[in-house]
């Protein structure tokens, strides 16, 4: 019996890909928008490589200027593998009470459109 239990986990693990329970890579929202985090650095939907607040499961910038939005707070929290919520507010308390925005992570190769002056890709 003991011995189909341990099977029965090996197949279990083989059969579901290893996923990283970060907040890093490739996230795109459902109007085209995308970014890009590794680790504190992020590029912004519209290339701009910045830097922010970094966590395991969450990411916090201020949008730079010339963007839209530019000088607002977006905070993003990983909800699980495939999506975070993104709030954008005036400050980080105007984040935390906005509307919520969900993302996923983008499919291989999304970056690959990056508008020019973007940092590297995937």
């Amino acid at each position: 019996m003991r011995a189909v239990a341990w099977l029965a986990a090996v197949c279990a693990v083989a059969t579901f890909p290893a996923l990283a329970d970060v907040i890093d890579g490739e996230w795109c929202a459902a109007d085209g928008r995308h970014l890009s985090i590794k680790g504190p650095a992020l590029v912004t939907p519209t290339g701009k490589s910045i830097s922010g607040d970094y966590t395991r499961h969450s990411f916090l910038y201020v949008v730079p200027p010339a963007d839209p939005g530019a000088g607002e707070t977006v905070a993003m929290r990983l909800v699980n593998e495939e999506t975070v919520h993104l709030r954008q507010g005036a400050d980080p308390a105007a984040a935390a009470e906005a509307p919520v925005q969900v993302w996923k992570r983008c499919a291989p190769g999304i970056t690959d459109a990056r508008p020019s002056g973007g940092a590297a890709s995937g």
